[in-house]
């Protein structure tokens, strides 16, 4: 059995409690060994007293409340600060709502043994989505493309949320610098992981659609996402 002692999993979440009442105690039933941080954005559906009444039977679970800044960038940042201050090695991030299947974690985890980053793709042979109408799968398809082009990332799938990274990649970053959310943010750290000369991998996954819970997707989150790639090639 593979040791997951130095490995952590990091949620950002806002109202998901239905969600995690679920996925946690399947995360540690695959890798009872391997830590999870719940970075909540202060939610109202109880979300942090069920991670606390889950933390007496996972010893390995822990929840970080947070009060102001909210948004999917500054949560993962946050989570990130957290985690650099623990004795981790490996980090994975990923969403609440099971479009991310936690299998394949130990995979991911792998192959950080060669690499500094490995994304959970949806456009690489293997991977896929599901309930996603046509539409969707063209906008979502011509992001990538339209962030490789004009960025040259390595890989195919620059706005996945599940992700695994060395600690010590991302420890290379001035993460204060970041100020983008939502789909940017993701972009925006790969290629700022990128430019420190990371070695990236991607490793095929089927996304499906969320079950419960509150989507942080906004109209000003996508505007942001296609602004951001110029930005990032012309000043950064």
């Amino acid at each position: 059995m593979s040791d997951y002692s130095r490995s952590i999993v990091i949620i950002p979440t806002l109202n998901e409690k239905e969600n995690l009442k679920e996925l946690i105690p399947q995360i540690f039933g695959l890798m009872p060994d391997i830590s999870v941080l719940i970075v909540d954005d202060s939610s109202k559906d109880g979300t942090k007293e069920l991670i606390e009444s889950l933390a007496e039977r996972f010893k390995r679970l822990f929840v970080l409340d947070r009060k102001s800044d909210f948004g999917y960038g500054r949560s993962s940042i946050d989570g990130f600060k957290w985690v650099f201050e623990k004795q981790y090695e490996n980090l994975v991030t990923m969403d609440a709502d099971f479009s991310h299947d936690f299998n394949a974690i130990p995979a991911m985890l792998e192959m950080l043994n060669l690499y500094d980053i490995t994304t959970g793709s949806r456009y690489v042979r293997g991977g896929g989505v599901k309930n996603w109408n046509f539409f969707r799968r063209v906008l979502s398809k011509f992001a990538n493309f339209y962030v490789r082009l004009i960025l040259g990332l390595p890989v195919t799938d620059a706005t996945s949320g599940f992700n695994s990274y060395r600690v010590s990649a991302l420890k290379k970053l001035n993460l204060d610098e970041i100020k983008s959310e939502g789909y940017a943010f993701l972009v925006e750290l790969k290629y700022r992981l990128f430019r420190t000369g990371c070695r990236f991998s991607e490793h095929p996954i089927t996304f499906s659609e969320r079950r419960e819970g509150q989507s942080k997707m906004s109209g000003k989150i996508i505007w942001e996402s296609t602004k951001l790639p110029w930005k990032l090639k012309l000043f950064y």
